[in-house]
């Protein structure tokens, strides 16, 4: 096979079978010092498709930097094919500050594609749709929950592409769900440009979890081995074909006081089925929180004070709870059963609408 030619991104040229880390400018911080887009680019020694991988686009969503620490430990240029842009801390600054969004209280998943003169969001949206987005066929973005609430491993994918559904099942989470795009999202741009993307959302920000990780990083490298850019290894490792789902719904704390959650995140509950109780200070006039479908919590609050309207559960519509009992588990069982991940390195919904 021929080799390919150099990968030219930003001023730099990647020779085949190289790696290279990238600082590219982005504005300068209060301090007058340089804040800059870190980008490591892995260019195979054989020709194959281009694919990002990004990370804490919230800049408090943290467990995406680390399943891209964990993929390094699996990738090497001379044995891949095409060219990995690994972007481990997109929002730099809310990465620094951990805070979701930036220093001007914008979301840079809402700022998309940006604009080279615009606001900090704006310029950063831009420079990463040019520098990134622009040069790949294929990307993978990696969330968590908001602070103080937890998301089951699931891959959120566009309705209506089957390519979408044949890499989504290829990556193996518990659960896959269609949702819709959302305007200035990196996803709604993405498909603006011809870019199919999976949205990974798994954990909680601000913490580091075993379990999201893993899963992180055994279904990137899945994506990669099924588009070509990795060589499949015998014996592959087997995995339950996800549930699938196109409907959600939040339920949400029927008064405020205490709750006290009887469900979790990975738990197949009944419509009707007990989710958790509210009560006072005391545990006084305890009211009950049933779910409305059939189906499985994909995310839940870990705070347990909570206001009235808070949104606790967020449940996956199953048609088939059945089925779906065989094959998910707890977050808890699976926790108890899942490798852990390697060491650590020097580092440490599109989120729901609530």
């Amino acid at each position: 096979m021929d080799q390919p030619e150099p990968f030219a991104i930003h001023d730099v040229e990647i020779a085949p079978g190289t790696a290279e880390i990238l600082k590219i400018p982005v504005s300068q911080q209060v301090t007058g010092l340089e804040a800059s887009l870190a980008l490591k680019v892995l260019h195979g020694a054989k020709p194959g498709p281009a694919v990002f991988v990004s990370a804490a686009i919230h800049g408090d969503e943290i467990v995406g930097t680390a399943i891209i620490q964990r993929l390094l430990d699996h990738l090497m240029p001379g044995a891949m094919a095409g060219t990995l842009i690994l972007a481990p801390a997109v929002n730099i600054y809310g990465f620094a500050s951990h805070s979701r969004y930036l220093p001007d209280r914008r979301d840079l998943n809402r700022s998309f594609p940006g604009y080279e003169n615009g606001s900090l969001a704006a310029q950063l949206a831009h420079t990463f749709l040019e520098q990134v987005i622009d040069r790949c066929s294929l990307g993978i973005d990696l969330h968590t929950a908001a602070v103080h609430r937890y998301n089951l491993p699931q891959i959120r994918i566009a309705s209506g592409s089957p390519y979408l559904t044949e890499l989504a099942m290829a990556f193996a989470p518990p659960i896959i769900i269609e949702s819709p795009l959302r305007p200035g999202s990196m996803r709604a741009l993405a498909a603006d440009r011809e870019v199919p993307m999976l949205l990974l959302e798994a954990g909680e920000a601000l913490r580091f979890d075993r379990h999201a990780i893993s899963v992180g990083v055994h279904g990137v490298l899945r994506v990669l081995a099924h588009i070509g850019m990795l060589e499949r290894h015998g014996g592959a490792d087997q995995v339950e074909v996800p549930i699938r789902a196109n409907r959600s719904t939040w339920v949400r704390a029927p008064r405020g006081g205490v709750s006290r959650r009887v469900r979790k995140s990975g738990d197949i509950v009944k419509q009707g089925g007990l989710l958790a109780v509210v009560g006072g200070l005391f545990g006084e006039d305890g009211m009950e929180m049933a779910s409305p479908v059939d189906g499985v919590v994909i995310g839940h609050a870990t705070l347990p004070v909570v206001n009235q309207g808070d949104a606790m559960f967020h449940v996956a519509e199953v048609e088939t709870p059945d089925r779906v009992g065989k094959d998910a588990r707890s977050i808890v069982e699976a926790m108890a059963v899942s490798q852990p991940p390697h060491p650590p390195t020097t580092l440490l919904d599109e989120d729901e609408v609530l």
